[in-house]
């Protein structure tokens, strides 16, 4: 029996599990959650990176000057790892260009701009079909289309996932509800306020994935949102299995693995995909984008993003466009406090610092952190490790972060490889429990992304020594063709040439015997001319 078999026999879902380490935090999220979640009016000007998530960016379809409509594609996939971009509202297309986007480089990237018209004119979408009359194909064409990716932070497209392949049976799908990073609640207030959204969209994705089983992951902080959900499910009477679990709140259950690992038991391996286990995993919003693409025909254009922290007056939950500048929503959310020092995007152990507020909103943006130096003090001086192992006991992913900062602190790659830096999950336990103060997710960062750019510079020295090995076998059988066609001349004129003189000798031979003939002829003719004249007497 195949290990996927053997594995996908053992799913019990009857009892929770644990995985290494982990954190208990205080989760910061009262503030933002305490109102409803408010929809930001379409701000004048857009602006829309045409990377939104990991892979190839989009190819813009539009030129400067172009009147678009809300819903329509502007920008197309460029290569499988990809998705499109559309317009969050109508208007017209001022500029095509590169401007600054949220990004830990905070360097520009290409963007194309709009200026909205006010009328939000919708495109005419696709006819709209029962998911359950649409194969799994068309599903996933359906979702790439319509531009989802994961919502959760990391930007992956959604339809990639879809299509685990033929050699991977999935069994279980899990909707990861946890939210575990503290301050970011825009998944929780999605979950209270639009359940139907999820179960619907869960529905479309079990489907897609022809499996009977759904689980939806929620940390036991939530309690509002666990009960959405039930109640939801009390009046679906569809068949398949779906159900909320509540886990344990410690950080970061929301990990995939980690949740995987929590709801199954199941270990994903190291340099392995949940799907190699059985398994996919979505986030709350990406469900609900599925769900708006499949049963209304519209692409993701917008999304709920938290707007919270100690240096924003009031914070909130916003529903706003894809592309819309961050201080729009700091406006909404009554402006800066007195003190605010600075704003990240997503939480305090996995976001990034902003340079500017006037960076927009993209597909993967779910937290702009406002903060105070006394909220979240700015990092000190880091100081000598003293060995001390507390990195060790909190890593979920069981690594040796210690060992990880010396060889990537000495750059040595390949030892941090076989380590396992790429099983690192950047969560910031150890970072969060180092005495010594030791930005040491900074150094794996660091170490992934010099190994990708000699990874990317080896590639290219591959294509490049390939061609030059490719142009050298071509001249190289050039020159073997010219010196084969001048062989064949010479021959050819060597066989001419003697063919030539044989024709020449046969001529002159031929002229000889002819003047011979001649000669002999003529020499009769003169014996015959000379002769005595006959006696006429005789």
């Amino acid at each position: 029996m195949a290990d996927a078999e053997r594995e996908h026999e053992r799913l019990d879902l009857s009892r929770l599990h644990h995985f290494h380490g982990g954190l208990t935090l205080p989760d910061c999220k009262a503030a933002a959650t305490a109102t409803p979640v408010r929809t930001l009016p379409v701000p004048p000007r857009l602006i829309l990176p045409l990377q939104q998530h990991i892979g190839e960016p989009a190819r813009a379809e539009v030129g400067i000057g172009d009147r678009v409509r809300k819903g329509q594609l502007i920008a197309r996939a460029e290569g499988y790892v990809s998705v499109p971009v559309h317009a969050p509202t109508s208007g017209r297309v001022i500029d095509i260009g590169d401007y600054p986007v949220p990004h830990p480089s905070g360097l520009s990237a290409p963007a194309i701009v709009i200026d909205s018209d006010g009328d939000d004119t919708p495109v005419a979408g696709e006819p709209h079909a029962d998911y359950r009359s649409l194969d799994p194909s068309e599903l996933r064409n359906r979702i790439r289309r319509a531009g989802i990716v994961g919502m959760g932070g990391a930007g992956f497209p959604t339809f990639i996932k879809m299509n685990p392949g033929p050699h991977k049976p999935i069994d279980l799908l899990v909707i990861n509800g946890a939210e575990c990073e503290p301050y970011i609640s825009c998944d929780d207030m999605l979950m209270r306020e639009r359940p139907r959204e999820i179960i619907e969209g869960a529905h479309i994705l079990m489907h897609a994935l022809r499996v009977s089983t759904c689980v939806i992951g929620i940390e036991d902080n939530k309690p509002e949102a666990i009960a959405a959900l039930d109640q939801a499910l009390a009046a679906d009477h569809r068949l398949g299995n779906i159900r909320v679990v509540a886990i344990p709140t410690l950080y970061p259950s929301g990990g995939e693995k980690q949740l995987i690992q929590i709801l199954t038991g199941r270990e994903v391996p190291s340099q392995s995909l949940p799907a190699d286990i059985g398994v996919v995993c979505q986030n709350p919003a990406t469900v609900a984008a599925v769900y708006h693409a499949i049963h209304h025909n519209e692409p993701l254009i917008s999304r709920i993003v938290t707007v919270t922290g100690a240096g924003v007056r009031e914070p909130a939950n916003l529903e706003v466009r894809i592309g819309t500048p961050m201080h729009h929503l700091i406006e909404a959310c009554g402006g800066y406090s007195p003190g605010v020092d600075r704003m990240l995007m997503g939480g305090p152990m996995m976001g990034f610092a902003l340079t500017s507020d006037a960076l927009p909103v993209i597909k993967t943006t779910n937290c702009l952190l406002a903060t105070t130096r006394a909220e979240l003090p700015p990092p000190q001086p880091p100081l000598p490790c003293i060995r001390c192992g507390e990195c060790v006991r909190v890593c979920p992913a069981q690594l040796l972060p210690q060992q990880l900062y010396w060889y990537a602190h000495a750059r040595d790659f390949d030892k941090a490889q076989d380590y396992n830096l790429f099983d690192c999950i950047e969560c910031g336990c150890c970072a969060y429990v180092c005495p010594s103060q030791i930005p040491l997710v900074q150094y794996y960062r660091f170490a992934k992304t010099e190994i990708w750019a000699q990874e990317h510079d080896r590639i290219k020295a591959d294509i490049a020594r390939q061609r030059h090995e490719s142009r050298q076998e071509r001249l190289e059988r050039e020159k073997r063709e010219r010196a084969e066609r001048l062989k064949q001349k010479k021959k050819a004129v060597r066989e001419g040439d003697d063919k030539s003189k044989q024709a020449a000798i046969q001529a002159a031979l031929e002229r000889a015997q002819a003047k011979k003939q001649v000669t002999g002829t003529e020499r009769q003719a003169a014996d015959a001319s000379t002769a005595p004249p006959p006696d006429r007497n005789d």
